[in-house]
């Protein structure tokens, strides 16, 4: 059976600043924020994927957004959070700050955006069996 090609365009990050959020990611991902769209402002990924972020009056449900990052672009990411005073973990329940785990070969590292959305870098994709 063939299956469709299907890939993901873009998805909307619900913040209480859109500004802030979408400005707070960039700088730490090394990206531009673009110009708004609507009531979005996009990021665009390298894959062609585009974070819109999007301004809510309410709470934010927090999700959480993992990040293929470039192994040589890492540490730059790393030195961007504790630039900013932003704490980053080995696990996405925060228990091991300031550690960087190396799950399948790789390094990665989570931390929290302004609106509490489990953010994570990481250098190789995960295994699944």
């Amino acid at each position: 059976m063939t299956l469709p090609e299907v890939q993901l365009d873009h998805t909307v990050v619900h913040s209480t600043d859109r500004s802030a959020s979408a400005h707070f990611l960039a700088g730490i991902l090394g990206l531009e924020v673009g110009a708004p769209f609507g009531p979005f402002l996009p990021v665009d990924l390298a894959n062609g994927v585009t974070l819109d972020f999007l301004q809510t009056s309410g709470p934010v449900r927090e999700q959480h957004y993992a990040f293929l990052v470039r192994d040589e672009d890492f540490d730059a990411m790393i030195g961007r959070l504790e630039a900013a005073g932003v704490t980053y973990y080995a696990d996405p329940n925060h228990r091991h700050p300031h550690e960087v785990n190396d799950l399948f070969g790789g390094r990665g590292a989570y931390f929290a955006d302004p609106d509490g959305h489990n953010m994570e870098i990481m250098t190789v994709r995960y295994e699944r069996p």
